[in-house]
């Protein structure tokens, strides 16, 4: 299975500000950070603001936050949110479809990754906050 960019950018925004948790970050901070397109960020930023998982602070001192804390914030249910599908193989167009074990395989298998997702809390990601922050410092000079 492969995650859209668009949740791999999710994530790396809650990590960023997970990491970051005593201050406001601006988009543009996060971007240059990782090296990634601040217009496309904006978006995802925005998406994650209206779900609850983040705050936004408008103004000249403004910027983003987590919404809540870290512990309450599960991995798998950010992925069920920011991925459009899961449509593995595209099996409801396939003429063998109600007879083919390979449709009900692949269900199990997004189950069980799910499950393994939904075990993980972003607090659980940040267990090297320290290290994190460190290499985000390093990035910036």
């Amino acid at each position: 299975m492969r995650l859209t960019r668009y949740t791999d950018y999710a994530m790396r925004v809650l990590l960023y500000l997970g990491a970051r948790q005593d201050r406001l970050c601006s988009i543009a901070e996060i971007a240059q950070a990782y090296g990634i397109s601040q217009n496309h960020l904006m978006k995802v930023v925005s998406d994650l603001v209206n779900a609850g998982y983040l705050d936004s602070v408008r103004g000249r001192f403004g910027g983003v936050r987590l919404a809540r804390p870290p512990d309450q914030i599960n991995v798998g249910a950010v992925v069920r949110h920011t991925e459009d599908g899961f449509d593995l193989v595209d099996c409801g167009s396939c003429i063998i479809a109600p007879a083919c074990g390979l449709t009900g395989a692949l269900h199990q298998a997004l189950a069980a990754f799910m499950k393994v997702l939904d075990g993980y809390t972003l607090e659980g990601l940040l267990s090297r906050r320290v290290d994190m922050a460190g290499l985000f410092e390093r990035a910036e000079t």
